[in-house]
């Protein structure tokens, strides 16, 4: 898979995450909404991996 597709999945992942973690966050879900963020983060993280080579 090259990057610019395997970036743009991972755009897509943090935005689907972001939504869940919204939703949850609005329902008071706390548990969901952490760990939506921490999921956010490891696909922020691998982002930044996959942009900087």
């Amino acid at each position: 898979m090259n990057r610019r597709r395997l970036r743009s999945m991972y755009v897509f992942g943090i935005a689907l995450n972001g939504a869940a973690l919204v939703v949850a966050a609005s329902s008071g879900a706390t548990l969901y909404a952490v760990t939506f963020a921490l999921v956010m983060v490891y696909l922020g993280i691998r982002y930044w991996m996959v942009a900087r080579e």
